[in-house]
């Protein structure tokens, strides 16, 4: 598609020098982004023509005026045309530079992602993690093994950089390093962020993830049940190693902490709550968003164990996030848990386990210091155990209201036999062969009002005695709730 190319003069009147006079300045205007400079040149306000963006009449100021401006749109035209032969997309900023004498940095993909982290790495403690930061590190190092293997090249031009790029890179990535799909999806969502910033800064005109889709599958996160974690909790290891990490870990089971942040856990966390329980306050190392979960008895035994035996303040003995892994599989295999064991696992075990004992969503995010309650939602899948309460609830509170809604003489009515409900309508005995009398009968009952019913039940029993044909169980205490109702 061919592109929008316009230049425009006009005068910036809120910059009017000591002599009235006002500076012209130019705009170029491409695919409706523009980029503007001044001219250097000047004119009486009177002289400026608005409409035809030039001098007016035919002075000699006038007209060398004119000549100059004419003098600056060849320049520019022939900047375009140069650049738009030798390359797909121009931008406006782009043509002004080469204009003015300079020349536009033409960014390479590495470069990018340097500066890219480097902003991160300037943004640890506000905001953004060393984990974040580490990660783009990883993408870095990942385009720097693509270009090797690939192309032969230890960087390239950013416009180079096409669907073609971004594609082979997803399988580089997926292929190399026998990563899953969803593995993939998050490395990728990171490289495209830093092409979206060198876009944002005009390093290059168009996305070229714009017709590329990152991928992501639906994962079932693992979690323990609690016959698991009972039997982990219940287990005596011989191994210290393999009793610390145990223990760090059902600490997290009822907490919801992450590993870095239970790392990071000392006693200016543990702090006494509006409740006047304890809680643990702290922020998230991975967002610093702000989270509050309360002391459970179970965690606190835990901490109590450990108490003033760890330097620096530690409240728990956590080992590296390697470690812990290794470890926990080792725990795993002896408690005869098929499911793998990480360490994160614990957070998924907190978030369902909260959720299946009737902790509202929103009070697990919190506790979870997620900012957005679908992050708790992929976190805390709602188990079938917790779907079946769920729906036995709603059944019995569905009973109740159907239960209340119905008056006394209903109950009654529904408590007789066919043969007493056919007495009832003076309807013969013979009747009650019939397939349909039932649903029948119940139809013609609930079509009566109340003041109908009671009628129909009192002209029965005041007829009782003489006809003999209601057979009806009529103790005293019968008669007495009968006697009520009518």
């Amino acid at each position: 598609m061919k592109s929008t190319f316009r230049i425009l003069f006009y005068v910036k009147r809120d910059k009017e020098r000591l002599d009235g006079s006002l500076p012209i300045m130019c705009r170029i205007t491409i695919d409706g982004r523009a980029s503007r400079f001044n001219t250097k040149i000047s004119i009486m306000s009177e002289l400026w023509d608005a409409k035809a963006y030039c001098a007016k009449g035919r002075s000699r100021e006038a007209n060398e005026i004119n000549a100059l401006l004419n003098d600056i749109r060849t320049s520019i035209h022939n900047v375009y045309h140069k650049l738009i032969v030798h390359e797909n997309t121009v931008s406006a900023e782009e043509v002004k530079n080469i204009f003015l004498g300079g020349s536009v940095k033409n960014r390479t993909l590495i470069e990018a992602i340097r500066i890219y982290n480097d902003d991160i790495k300037k943004l640890i403690g506000h905001g953004k993690s060393v984990l974040t930061y580490n990660r783009y590190e990883l993408v870095r190092k990942r385009v720097l093994c693509f270009l090797k293997e690939h192309y032969q090249l230890s960087d390239i031009p950013l416009k180079d950089v096409d669907h073609e790029f971004i594609y082979n890179f997803n399988i580089f990535v997926m292929t190399k390093y026998k990563c899953g799909v969803n593995t993939v999806g998050k490395f990728m969502q990171r490289f495209r962020s830093v092409i979206l910033m060198a876009k944002n800064n005009e390093w290059i005109q168009t996305d070229p993830f714009v017709n590329f889709k990152i991928k992501f599958t639906k994962t079932d996160r693992g979690y323990l049940n609690q016959q698991e974690i009972d039997a982990i909790m219940k287990k005596r290891f011989s191994a210290k190693r393999l009793s610390q990490v145990r223990d760090v870990f059902i600490f997290c089971c009822y907490t919801g902490l992450s590993y870095i942040d239970v790392k990071n856990l000392t006693q200016t966390h543990i702090q006494t709550g509006f409740d006047n329980k304890l809680w643990i306050m702290s922020k998230r190392e991975k967002t610093g968003v702000s989270f509050n979960v309360p002391l459970l008895d179970l965690p606190k035994s835990i901490l109590d164990k450990y108490s003033q035996t760890l330097p620096e303040d530690k409240l728990l003995p956590v080992l590296s996030n390697q470690k812990m892994n290794a470890y926990l599989k080792e725990i795993g295999d002896i408690c005869g848990i098929e499911k793998e064991l990480t360490f994160h696992l614990a957070r998924h075990t907190f978030a369902t386990l909260t959720l299946t004992k009737g902790v509202s969503i929103e009070s697990v995010s919190k506790m979870l210091g997620h900012t957005d309650i679908k992050t708790t939602q992929i976190y805390a899948r709602v188990i079938d155990q917790k779907v079946s309460q769920d729906m036995k609830l709603f059944s019995e509170r569905l009973d109740t209201k159907v239960t209340q809604s119905k008056s006394g003489l209903d109950l009654l009515f529904e408590s007789l036999s066919l043969n007493k409900k056919l007495f009832l309508f003076n309807l013969p005995i013979s009747l009650s062969k019939s397939v349909d009398i039932v649903e029948q009968i119940s139809k013609l009952w609930y079509n009566l009002s109340e003041s109908e019913k009671s009628n129909l039940w009192h002209n029965s029993f005041r007829n009782k005695v003489a006809e003999e044909k209601l057979s009806i169980e009529a103790d005293e205490s019968e008669n007495y709730r009968l006697k009520k109702i009518i």
